[in-house]
């Protein structure tokens, strides 16, 4: 069977590219003492430029309009080779210095220059089902498209999924234990491979799941965000947004974790047909969010995810690629070609383990956020075991966009398709994309708890249509807009009366802003009895604790498994040996204590080695005796140097190569490790704990690459009259939770026997 095909033109963009598609011939070159022009092929693009069926293992030298070397490069075994970040302009010349051939005059766009004319968008029809979109320099993109009912009854509110994953692979069933769903909804059997545009067009969306390119059955080849992929996604929100089937042309875009980063991305381009966007479980810089936190390499979720996705970058790396080529799908065939030039992403990030701007910048969302321009609707949970709880540091960074709604929780990565989201995250959707008063279907009301008892083990109903009641859209949408935009659940899995462990709150609350404006700075110091207090220590310049460096710890996690979001999870939080970390805690609450936001530990440190790679966490010993995971940070501290815009509750560095500083051989040195924000109840008899050690074992997935420091290392924290170490919190009066405390049920915060203090006291 071939490839269903959209009529897409395969015309030259623009005369003013000449030829993007550039297949060569064998007439002489004129003005080049008949050199012959390459056999190879050549596609002219933005900042690069693309060759394909030339000879493996050949050279093929890049010359600037003068003959000079620009660069030099190897074909690989498909007979492909990319030339990257190449200066723009005319006159290039691709050489093959063995045989002498020398290809015609070739053109290198700019990004700011490349903008197709509108024609280009409008002449692409596309149709649900499998097909490809054109993007501006002829690369097709592979797309997967479902609507909720035949293109007669359209136009229909759409959204775009569009990753580096699989949303492109063919719809199936969607394999959940549910006879006869399909007859009630068709969709669930065709289904988009995206759990997002899955649940979107069960709920009456049009979705077009774009696989990015170099990946799936796309062209081009991969590179972690790079600008050309940006560009992608404004052509592809452009070309959906023209169809006569798309409500209001304009869409949406949803996705969570990679779809929703890219949504970040591709909204920083700013597309006119992108009326909002919805990322969830995202993250606000790939450096200090997952990839390096606090200056340490994360090589269990963030360098092993890197790899996962390089691989299925590779030519037919994804596995359901060779079948659409068995079945004829040519395109898809030649879009193989590419995919081995892909940048590796692995070999990338260890090749820069301070912050370069020219590398980490244009990967750091916080510092386009500015660009974007439309509503947002956003969550997150603390815990997440996989992108992590730094995400916060986008909220307030959303300057121009006019609507920003933001849901906060405990709990692990893939809540975000939990009831309590889902039926917000419609709200927003149908306010802001279908332009509708917000309402669940009937039907899918009443079928949700089936989809939530085999997804997430437990039987829940999807929360209220909140502005039902008003009779129009623009009622509907000044009242939600009138609502405060930070909504915080707290307890999720703790509550009363519901499943223990169930993405459920125990209660919620909204505030207008982040960080929160109410939000106070709570401090305590470390003493030398293992107490936390709000009295500055008072003892001599050498009173101290002491902890040793354990590198084996880095490699620990506190799950079996990987997935905190089951039901029941298989916990393995253990508590370090006695010497490996050194623990401090409150007197017993006599009041619950409310946490809020970002923290900071400010440690004065020594130790018997340069640096030191130092976690930080916190807990909550209850009354019962058991220990609940809260939260945690980590500092390499070397990289302690500030950052401009630091504040007392975000210890924010540069992570510069030029700031990196090793510590003074026998001196104590503040160091300010960033605590990540958390919204956390800590129960009247409770303890407020804060545990110092060596990286490791406190989170699910999250493994450290640490500095090699020898063996014997010790390191110290100062707590003295001279040198105190404390730590200040984010803490929110006026929230009540409430009576029956939740015990050892909430997600994402596992719990153990709360070990007596026994801290190893400091020896000069």
């Amino acid at each position: 069977m071939s490839a269903r095909r959209s009529g897409l033109s395969v015309a030259p963009l623009l005369g003013l590219l000449v030829s993007l598609t550039a297949a060569c011939t064998d007439e002489p070159l004129g003005g080049d003492g008949g050199r012959l022009e390459t056999r190879f092929e050549i596609r002219e693009s933005v900042e690069q430029l693309q060759v394909t069926h030339a000879e493996p293992g050949v050279t093929l030298t890049l010359l600037d309009a003068q003959g000079n070397e620009l660069d030099q490069g190897t074909v690989d075994e498909l007979g492909s080779l990319m030339f990257r970040e190449v200066p723009p302009g005319q006159g290039l010349r691709i050489e093959q210095p063995d045989t002498g051939e020398l290809s015609r005059s070739l053109r290198v766009l700019g990004v700011d220059e490349s903008l197709p004319d509108t024609s280009f968008y409008e002449r692409q029809a596309l149709v649900p089902g499998f097909q490809y979109i054109e993007t501006r320099d002829g690369t097709r993109l592979s797309a997967y498209i479902t609507l909720p009912g035949p293109v007669e009854d359209g136009p229909y509110p759409t959204v775009v999924n569009y990753s580096g994953y699989d949303p492109s692979k063919p719809g199936g069933p969607i394999g959940l234990n549910l006879p006869d769903a399909c007859d009630t909804f068709p969709t669930l059997c065709d289904a988009p491979n995206d759990p997002s545009a899955m649940i979107a067009s069960l709920m009456g969306y049009a979705t077009v799941s774009v696989n990015v390119r170099g990946t799936g059955c796309s062209g081009g080849a991969y590179d972690y965000f790079e600008p050309l992929q940006l560009l992608d996604g404004y052509d592809v929100i452009e070309v959906v947004g023209r169809q006569p089937w798309v409500l209001h042309n304009h869409v949406g875009m949803t996705g969570l974790s990679y779809p929703g980063i890219s949504q970040l991305f591709v909204a920083k381009t700013r597309p006119p047909h992108l009326a909002a966007i919805t990322p969830l479980a995202v993250i606000a810089d790939t450096g200090t969010s997952v990839l390096l936190p606090g200056g340490i390499y994360n090589d269990g979720f963030a360098l092993s995810w890197a790899s996962y996705v390089l691989h299925g970058a590779r030519p037919y790396g994804q596995g359901w690629e060779q079948s659409r080529v068995d079945e004829g799908d040519t395109i898809c065939e030649e879009n193989q070609l590419l995919h081995g030039q892909a940048v590796d992403a692995v070999a990338k990030a260890l090749a820069n383990p301070f912050r370069d701007p020219p590398v980490a910048d244009p990967v750091n969302p916080s510092l386009f956020a500015d660009q974007i321009e439309v509503p947002i609707f956003m969550t997150g949970a603390w815990q997440d075991e996989q992108t992590g709880g730094h995400f916060p540091a986008l909220f307030d960074k959303f300057v121009n966009s006019p609507v920003t709604k933001y849901t906060v929780y405990n709990g692990a990565h893939m809540d975000g398709f939990t009831p309590h989201i889902l039926t917000e995250w419609k709200t927003f959707l149908d306010l802001y994309v279908a332009r509708q008063v917000p309402k669940v279907d009937p039907l899918v009301r009443a079928a949700s708890p089936l989809f939530i008892k085999e997804l997430f083990g437990a039987t829940l109903q999807l929360g209220p249509d909140r502005f039902a009641e008003h009779e129009t859209h623009a009622a509907a949408l000044a009242a939600y807009e009138a609502e405060d935009d930070v909504r915080v659940i707290f307890e999720v899995g703790g509550k009363p009366g519901g499943t223990p462990y169930a993405p459920e709150g125990s209660f919620e609350e909204r505030f207008p802003a982040w960080p929160i404006p109410a939000a106070q700075p709570l401090r305590y110091f470390l003493n030398a009895d293992g107490q936390l207090t709000d009295l500055e220590p008072s003892t001599g310049a050498d009173s101290g604790s002491s902890f040793r460096f354990n590198p084996a710890l880095a490699q620990l996690t506190n799950l079996n498994g990987d997935n905190p979001g089951v039901i029941d999870p298989d916990w393995n939080w253990f508590t370090p040996d006695h010497g490996d970390a050194i623990t401090f805690e409150t007197a017993p609450l006599t009041e619950d204590l409310v946490l809020l936001g970002h923290g900071s530990a400010d440690l004065w440190i020594r130790s018997t080695a340069a640096d030191a790679d130092i976690q930080v966490n916190v807990t909550e010993v209850l009354p019962s005796g058991e220990e609940m995971y809260v939260q945690s940070g980590m500092l390499r501290a070397s990289h302690r140097k500030l950052a401009p815009d630091a504040t007392v509750l975000r210890p924010v560095k540069t992570h510069l190569r030029a700031d990196a500083e090793d510590l003074p051989n026998g001196e104590w040195t503040l160091v300010r490790v960033e605590i990540l924000p958390v919204a956390h109840v800590f129960r009247t008899g409770s303890k407020l704990r804060v545990n110092v050690q060596t990286p490791g074992g406190n989170h699910a997935r999250w493994r450290f690459i640490l500095r090699d420091l020898g063996d014997g290392v010790v390191h110290s924290v100062a707590h003295s009259a001279i040198y105190p170490s404390s730590v200040v919190f984010s803490h929110v009066p006026g929230v009540t939770a409430p009576a029956e405390a939740p015990g050892c049920v909430l997600r994402a915060q596992p719990c153990r026997t709360a070990a007596p203090i026994s801290n190893l006291p400091y020896a000069p």
